[in-house]
């Protein structure tokens, strides 16, 4: 008998790798970030008795069984309905200037007659290229307003986050996935349209089946005694950390009660026109002047997902470690879904760039979170699963890894 090793984070026990395209049964699916804590069990990506997980089960879908010109027929009705005759905004996109926000609010605003207000969670710490591709964003012909949070406090639960969650990147998933909402609720601006819904690349296949975001995931009438962020309580903060309570607002819920007054609806693009990241990049080249990086991407071989955020090769680099998935893993695996490359193709990028380590800006956000190269490897190593990792000869290994 092999011997059982403890599985963090609530991981399955045996690691299956899907048969079509890179991902394995380690993925974890989205969360609640207000309610994450350190001690919850990650829920993660199905597969089936075939071993194809539930996102190429649903690429399957895409291309066979939904009718798209019926699904576009509903966006038309749903833009008609709300589409404002007095020049007023009629609908909010959220978005940094990459190319899915890019695509999103230019087709909204020049094929189907919106009037988008674009609003922007401002990354950690721009990139040049993604500075410049929000740039680009505006002048192509859409409003926008670029909203920065508390930098000191953004600052604070970044650590936090990687300290107890392994998750630095927590705070931007958290403002982005609050804003589109919270200025519906400012702005009295009910439609808000994101891009794809994240059970395209694996959350519950079913997920597919609705045209909007969850309420749980934006929404409920805030309490500050059940809310976390970076992994601790609010009163943990606001008490050990001498955090303002006022400053917390960007990070909170909106209230469920107001948004249901003002009738906000969260939609996703991708659940009426069909989603294909590569396309969303030549579009937005195309129609907006968004630049690809002109070098790949630490730790993945693409150039044009991503990119405005220095945090992000980090974040994906915790992936890897918490969940031995790196970012060629999710480039490759929804590429393969989406035909640009081969299985085989994937398997030797992600053998190739998976483990790559995020060297550029290490230094940068070490110092961006107050943490020391010593504690940062601490934090690393003691958030290696034992049924992933393995420690031979002083260097750590996956034990599973994609053939």
């Amino acid at each position: 008998m092999s011997e059982k090793l403890e599985a963090y984070y609530g991981l399955p026990q045996e690691v299956k790798f899907c048969k079509k395209c890179t991902i394995s049964n380690q993925r974890p699916s989205s969360v609640i970030e207000f309610k994450n804590k350190p001690s919850d069990i990650k829920p993660t990506i199905e597969f089936d008795e075939e071993n194809v997980c539930s996102a190429c089960q649903f690429a399957e879908i895409k291309e066979s069984k939904i009718d798209w010109q019926e699904r576009e027929q509903q966006l038309i009705e749903l833009c008609d309905k709300y589409r404002s005759k007095d020049g007023s905004y009629d609908c909010i996109v959220p978005g940094s200037g990459g190319k899915d926000s890019v695509f999103v609010s230019h087709i909204l605003k020049y094929k189907y007659g919106m009037n988008p207000l674009t609003v922007t969670w401002a990354p950690h710490k721009y990139t040049d290229i993604g500075w410049n591709n929000m740039q680009n964003w505006i002048h192509a012909g859409l409003d926008n307003i670029l909203y920065g949070p508390n930098g000191k406090l953004h600052r604070t639960l970044t650590k936090l986050a990687f300290e107890n969650l392994v998750h630095p990147f927590q705070p931007f998933i958290i403002g982005q996935r609050l804003i589109g909402p919270r200025f519906s609720a400012l702005y009295n601006i009910p439609l808000v349209f994101y891009g794809e819904n994240q059970a395209e690349y694996g959350n519950n296949i079913k997920d597919n089946d609705r045209p909007t975001m969850a309420p749980d995931f934006y929404s409920e009438r805030p309490d500050l005694n059940k809310l976390y962020l970076g992994g601790l309580t609010v009163k943990q903060l606001v008490e050990d950390y001498h955090v303002d309570k006022r400053d917390l607002n960007p990070y909170l819920p909106v209230d469920g009660s107001r948004l249901k007054k003002i009738g906000t609806e969260v939609h996703y693009l991708s659940y009426y026109i069909k989603w294909d990241p590569q396309e969303c990049y030549y579009y937005a080249s195309e129609n907006v002047g968004f630049q690809a990086n002109t070098e790949r991407t630490e730790g993945s071989y693409s150039k044009y997902s991503s990119i405005d955020d220095r945090i992000d090769p980090l974040h994906y680099y915790t992936t890897f470690i918490k969940f031995g998935i790196g970012r060629a893993t999710y480039d490759s695996s929804q590429e393969i879904r989406n035909g640009k490359i081969t299985r085989e193709e994937g398997v030797a990028l992600v053998h190739k760039y998976d483990d790559e380590f995020p060297a550029k800006y290490f230094r940068e956000i070490l110092e961006y979170m107050d943490i020391t190269e010593e504690r940062f490897w601490e934090i690393i190593d003691n958030a290696r699963s034992p049924h992933l990792w393995k420690k031979e000869n002083g260097v750590w290994k996956l034990r599973h890894q994609v053939l």
